[in-house]
């Protein structure tokens, strides 16, 4: 750890957090954001971007960076003869230069940031401290340098010659459009982001013996008292279960470890709205009862994708100024098998007051999600309500492993979300809300509704966000103040073995209206000021 310069916040800031829990922080790459170029040649350099920005880029502008290795008519060269998505060496084991696909649809981010993890991890020199220089439109700046982030994981127990080399990485821009240096403001909303997206990878990267539920609330705890003026509250074990939290008590009350409702708070002076973020945070999924097999329950360390993209969303918002008050409500528990566990033929009362007929404990995550909604709306008096879980296998059969799914009450937030995606690189696409045509897919004969659907044909993925949905409302037609958003994303939170961090730079764009920052308040997209959804259909 000594490696590592005090400039690259990031290793002091998990090193800070994983001591208060006592988990020995990994072996990292600390990254920095520079505003401008360096001035000096480091050990290894990546130039990246896509192929019509990297032929405008003159040696002049990277002299510093590869001139002790590289010549102006090489470089030229090399250029000129680069194709799409095409990768080249300058100099060996020193410098590269590589070409990111610039095709695009309208449902895919033309900044093609969605492909710059990949890039990195396999083309950015091995061994010594590096620059990344990203070559990409002003406007790209902030999805192409989160995405970088991307490609550095934090939590790694290789040893030996396996053991992931102490290194540091600046990570600067050059602009075509604008060549002027990126402001300090943005450099740190890019430096929050990233750490933002590499603690929720942490969390996601964790196996269960290295976070437990214990582990998370305490991870939220230093988190919350990391920031001013931020308020911290947890309900654990059996207050949940005396004070009618149903739907986590149940799933978690057979674990080791309690299930804990986690809440962090920031009210800033003058605010006029209150959002909240909840997070499914299932710190390990075996299915319970309805136990997962044997190829099924590996990576089930993943099932707190959505409380660990909350968590630190939050704290980049904070860090960046957000306006309005704004709850991070992290719905924790581990489903596992034992005598106190949930069975199948069970019935639940979960916060909303509505009963539950479990009839497939490993539909878990829309049980604690329900009642974090629903103490989002009874507690938290929340105007705004934006879940997100890695919530259904469906969403993979619905939008693909690169979008998200997205639903909401609200065609004006589903518009907000999608163009928010587009804008940050975490891309969601809409999923159907017809709930006239899928909640009975709940129905039951003893309840108020089952937590699984009758038929896996009809529309599944969008059936388990309106069983969320359903502790928010009293009902699908009655006009609620309320917005809803529902993100499932089971499988952009990873790729093959490794997080992603999906999800921080999502919601920092999504809500950059409500941001001081200059750059996510011009990113965002327009704030619906029809917040709630007073139209009895979803239309425009």
């Amino acid at each position: 750890s000594s490696g590592i310069n005090a400039e690259y916040g990031e290793f002091q800031t998990f090193q800070h957090y994983f001591k208060q829990i006592n988990l020995r922080p990994s072996v990292m790459t600390g990254i920095k954001y520079v505003g401008q170029i360096p001035s000096v040649a480091p050990d290894t350099c990546l130039i990246l971007g896509q192929q019509a920005d990297i032929r405008t880029l003159p040696f002049s502008a990277v002299e510093s960076l590869i001139g002790n290795r590289v010549s102006a008519k090489v470089f030229d060269e090399v250029v000129g003869g680069l194709g799409d998505s095409e990768g080249a060496t300058l100099y060996p084991k020193h410098i590269a230069i590589s070409t990111i696909s610039s095709k695009f649809s309208r449902s895919t981010t033309p900044s093609s940031a969605h492909l710059i993890m990949e890039a990195v991890t396999k083309k950015l020199p091995k061994g010594g401290n590096g620059v990344i220089l990203v070559v990409c439109q002003r406007r790209y700046v902030f999805a192409c340098g989160s995405a970088v982030a991307r490609a550095f994981p934090t939590y790694n127990r290789k040893t030996g010659d396996d053991a992931a080399t102490v290194r540091n990485v600046d990570v600067a821009f050059y602009c075509p459009d604008d060549t002027s240096p990126i402001p300090q403001d943005d450099v740190a909303v890019l430096d929050a982001t990233a750490k933002a997206i590499r603690l929720a990878a942490d969390i996601v990267d964790r196996p269960r013996n290295h976070m437990t539920c214990d582990d998370i609330v305490e991870l939220a705890r230093s988190v919350a008292a990391g920031l001013p003026n931020v308020e911290f509250m947890t309900k654990r074990g059996e207050t949940l279960n005396e004070q009618g939290f149903g739907g986590i008590y149940g799933v978690g009350r057979a674990a080791e470890t309690e299930p804990a409702l986690i809440v962090l708070s920031h009210k800033p002076p003058g605010a006029s709205k209150t959002v909240a973020w909840c997070g499914k945070g299932i710190m390990y999924d075996t299915g319970g009862f309805s136990i997962k097999g044997k190829t099924t329950m590996p990576g089930m360390k993943r099932d707190c994708g959505g409380a660990a993209a909350i968590l630190g969303g939050f704290k980049a918002a904070v860090e960046c100024g957000f306006k309005e008050n704004l709850h991070a409500v992290l719905c924790v528990a581990e489903n596992s098998v034992g005598p106190r566990a949930t069975v199948p033929d069970d019935v639940h009362t979960l916060y909303s007051g509505k009963t539950v007929e479990i009839n497939n404990t490993d539909a878990e995550g829309r049980l604690v999600l329900g009642d974090g909604v629903a103490f989002a709306g009874k507690d938290l008096q929340a105007d705004i309500v934006l879940d997100m879980a890695t919530l259904t296998g469906a969403q993979g059969i619905t939008t693909g492993t690169s979008h998200g799914a997205v639903l909401t009450n609200n065609a004006q937030w589903e518009s907000s979300a999608v163009a928010a995606g587009l804008t940050s690189g975490d891309m969601v696409y809409p999923i159907v809300y017809a709930p006239e045509l899928h909640f009975s897919e709940f129905k039951s004969a003893v309840a108020d509704m089952k937590n699984s659907v009758a038929s896996r044909t009809n529309a599944q993925c969008s059936c388990a966000g309106l069983f969320i949905g359903s502790h928010l409302f009293k009902d699908w037609f009655t006009p609620s103040p309320i917005s809803w958003i529902h993100v499932d994303m089971a499988y952009p939170v990873h790729v093959g073995e490794r997080a992603t961090g999906w999800g921080p730079a999502f919601l920092l764009t999504l809500f950059g209206g409500f941001s001081k920052s200059p750059l996510l308040s011009t990113l965002g997209p327009v704030i619906p000021s029809d917040q709630a959804s007073k139209r009895p259909k979803h239309d425009d």
